[in-house]
């Protein structure tokens, strides 16, 4: 029929050239549907109204001028915009639909009905808003406009239709368009019907092809929770998330997924029963919110199509997927690019770094990575947002689509749920203000007017300081950075980090610190974990459960998080090498950890006791060291990452590093097998005089000047009594650090540092460059100006051979 062809699009024969007729979301599920054929990717099949059928509905309700007329009160500022949106969503509520435009839809949802076998008229479908104007590069807001989930009948798909189109003036749609400067008479809506993926009986979520918080470009970022995905869009709750290595997805030997976090997924959307809603939220069942959503199976399908959407639209993709509980099917049902990192310029980086020190309050997780200081503001609902005071900190549970107009004035927002998804996440990002959400409690905490200091500039997680602190913004410049023959490298603690700085021109990491990943990710001593059985203590032993949920057992606990975070790191300089050293707490620092106490002994002087390489051939430690092994032989071997070289600490005698290779090749790590390389830490003057020695058991040296210095100098690097003779400059030290240099080179070994100093002392970086070092391992902040010095230096003295990585 004609008027059916006039107003119905079907999702096969539409394309992205198609986006002024049926919207951008209707588009891209179009050019999906065709694109994706021969990828077996499942986008599930339907329909949409064309703009035709939006322009004849207000022609035939007589809407335009009336829309018009309310518009122009609003922009005499005659009337309010919530009085506006409210007044012309009334116009579409008491609206009806032309006969040629219902009988449309009508035959067309008959047609849907018919392909999924469904003989009476109730096949459940999604009911998706799809603006002329969404989803543009420049014209792209979370949730402009509404989506109905599991409507079930003409009736039902009749009145979803026009709530769509009436959602085209919310407020958040109106103040966006105002913003934008478009028209609001030259947008129309198109409705898309999709048949519903029932994940209401399994999970669904949200994915980038680009992490969304550091600009990371070879990440695909996954977030996951049970039901309906309206809970992870709109901040509901803090979901699972997981993140994958682009380059490694085409390798059939590796699982390069790289972060696996169990989130707490509090709740979940389900189809309704009776009553008017067609969907409701309950509380998530503890065996499923302890349980991982996707399996590792289905993380890499997920990232492999995602990799495919991205090459086929050729820039970074936001997705959206669900499975259906009842197929075991994955369906993508949205894509629209990326909007905010994908557009941000790589030549340069905006650092913000706290002048002082202050008093934690709360944490949560970090959007963007700035400081915000203000007084807090709390909101509890939609219906107060007019008490926001511009420029506060906006506080709430979560926001959805409504609170952008609030949002696009506060200093900074902090939520109680949501994870980096949610639509918290994604509209302070493309406001480019700074949030922190699933703090879990910042409403309880948190008072209005009490004036805090919000941090995403610290690692891995947002930081809420109490009191206004002072901090510092700079941009840091990548422009005419010059090569060096001495490889400039990175010092890095956290795998956030190793991602916030993954543009810096460095060639690899000379220092991971694993300490870091098992003391503020796992946070549970390695022997805890090994010999469980050992705790007694009940309270302990209830911690333990708590952290290892969503594991086998308690060893995978470990070993999965570590190389995890081990594979993140050596993913952002893939493939440049990547220095891991091996555990180096000391005693009092083992104790701390979760279950320590028991398994630790209590020692004067932990600096200079059982540490280091000691303990890893230590029967009071070796089976801790084991799960150490198997971390880096699963980042390695599993997830594919070769560049990963590791480095043995505090190694005092030749003995000991017999000792030390013996057990790493017990637990399959032996030097030189696939290609492992495993280098010592040069911080115990023995290290220096036995240097040809321990040259030929090792493939490289990396100083460590902070120790070295204590035991050549004598004097405790923490006392402050003794500070001012602490100094990695002192001419024994330097001596030292020559030495070890010309020795190792005689035997072709590497010798790098990793010590603070270079990156505290311009001149101490001179001297490691006359010295001959091959490579300087450097604070982030220190890189440029460092590189710089050293490109400098290097012009002015006779060029030294460096020795590379392998």
């Amino acid at each position: 029929m004609a008027f059916e062809r006039k107003y119905i699009r079907w999702f096969d024969k539409i394309n992205l050239s198609d986006l002024p007729t049926v919207g951008g979301k209707n588009a891209s599920l179009g050019e999906m549907i065709n694109a994706f054929k021969d990828h077996n990717i499942n986008v599930p099949l339907g329909f949409a109204t064309t703009s035709n059928a939006y322009w004849d509905f207000l022609d035939f309700n007589k809407l335009k001028d009336k829309i018009s007329s309310i518009l122009s009160e609003l922009e005499n500022n005659k009337i309010p915009l919530d009085s506006t949106g409210r007044s012309i969503r009334k116009l579409f509520k008491d609206a009806s639909f032309p006969v040629e435009i219902a009988e449309a839809i009508k035959i067309a949802y008959k047609k849907l009905c018919g392909i999924y076998q469904h003989k009476e008229l109730d096949l459940d479908v999604a009911v998706r808003s799809s603006a002329t104007a969404e989803d543009l590069p420049d014209a792209s807001f979370a949730g402009q406009q509404e989506t109905f989930l599991n409507i079930c009948s003409e009736g039902e798909l009749l009145e979803a239709c026009r709530n769509c189109f009436a959602s085209l003036f919310t407020d958040r749609a109106i103040s966006y368009r105002i913003e934008k400067g478009f028209d609001h008479m030259k947008i129309a809506l198109s409705v898309g019907v999709q048949k519903m993926v029932r994940s209401d009986k399994s999970g669904s979520g949200v994915m980038f092809t680009i992490d969304p918080e550091t600009g990371f470009k070879n990440a695909v970022v996954i977030n996951a929770a049970w039901g309906l995905g309206e809970n992870v869009v709109q901040g509901t709750i803090t979901p699972d998330e997981y993140v994958v290595f682009k380059p490694f997805l085409d390798n059939n030997n590796t699982k390069p997924i790289i972060e696996r976090t169990l989130g707490t997924k509090e709740k979940k959307m389900i189809y309704g029963s009776g009553g008017s809603k067609s969907t409701k939220n309950i509380d998530t069942p503890k065996n499923e919110r302890w349980k991982f959503v996707l399996n590792d199976d289905e993380i890499l399908q997920l990232a492999h199509w995602a990799c495919i959407i991205e090459t086929h639209y050729g820039k970074p993709m936001d997705i959206e997927w669900a499975k259906d509980g009842e197929t075991k099917k994955i369906y993508i049902v949205q894509a629209r690019p990326e909007t905010v990192e994908s557009r941000k310029l790589a030549d340069s980086l905006k650092v913000y770094k706290l002048k002082e020190k202050g008093k934690v309050i709360l944490s949560g997780t970090r959007i963007g990575e700035a400081i915000a200081t203000g007084k807090v503001c709390k909101v509890t609902s939609s219906d107060n947002l007019e008490h926001f005071k511009e420029g506060s900190i906006l506080v709430t549970e979560m926001t959805d689509p409504d609170w952008v107009p609030i949002m696009r004035k506060a200093a900074g927002i902090i939520t109680d749920h949501g994870g980096r998804t949610c639509h918290a996440a994604i509209v302070s990002r493309e406001l480019g203000i700074p949030a922190i959400v699933g703090t879990s409690d910042a409403t309880q905490k948190l008072k209005d007017d009490q004036e805090v200091t919000m941090s995403c500039a610290e690692g891995d997680h947002g930081l809420i300081y109490e009191g206004i602190l002072k901090y510092d913004a700079e941009n840091i410049s990548f422009d005419n950075i010059s090569k060096t023959s001495t490889r400039i490298m990175l010092n890095i603690a956290s795998p956030a980090a190793a991602f916030r700085w993954w543009r810096l021109p460095s060639e690899g990491i000379g220092l991971a610190r694993m300490e870091f990943i098992v003391n503020n990710i796992i946070k549970v001593h390695p022997m805890a974990l090994a010999h469980f059985e050992r705790v007694t203590d009940e309270k302990t032993q209830e911690e333990i459960i708590e952290l290892t949920r969503g594991y086998k057992t308690k060893q995978e606990y470990f070993i999965d998080k570590l190389a995890c975070g081990i594979g993140k790191i050596a993913a952002s300089q893939y493939p440049e090498p990547v220095i891991v050293r091996m555990s180096d707490f000391k005693t009092n620092e083992y104790a701390n950890l979760i279950g320590g106490a028991q398994f630790e002994p209590k020692e004067e002087n932990p600096m200079l006791g059982f540490r280091g390489a000691s303990r890893y051939y230590s029967d009071k430690y070796k089976d801790g060291f084991a799960l150490e092994c198997k971390a880096i032989k699963k980042a390695r071997e599993i997830m594919g990452f070769k560049n990963v070289v590791i480095m043995i600490p505090f190694c005092r005698t030749l003995e000991e590093a017999d000792k030390v290779l013996h057990v790493l090749a017990t637990n399959g790590l032996g030097r030189g097998e696939n290609d492992l390389q495993i280098y010592v830490m040069c911080e115990i003057p023995s290290n220096v005089i036995l240097a040809e020695e321990f040259a030929k058991k090792f493939d490289g040296f990396s100083i460590g000047s902070n120790d070295l210095t204590q035991l050549v100098l004598g004097v405790d690097r923490d006392s402050a009594d003794l500070a001012e003779l602490f100094d990695e400059r002192n001419e024994a030290v330097k001596i030292m650090i020559r030495t070890v240099i010309e020795k190792a080179h005689k035997l072709g070994c590497k010798v790098g540092i990793c010590g603070q100093a270079p990156s505290d002392y311009p001149d101490f970086a001179d001297f490691l460059v006359e010295a001959g070092i091959d490579s300087i391992s450097l604070n982030p902040d220190s890189i440029i100006h460092v590189k710089q010095r050293v490109a400098e230096l290097e012009k002015q003295q006779p060029l030294q051979v460096k020795l590379q990585p392998k």
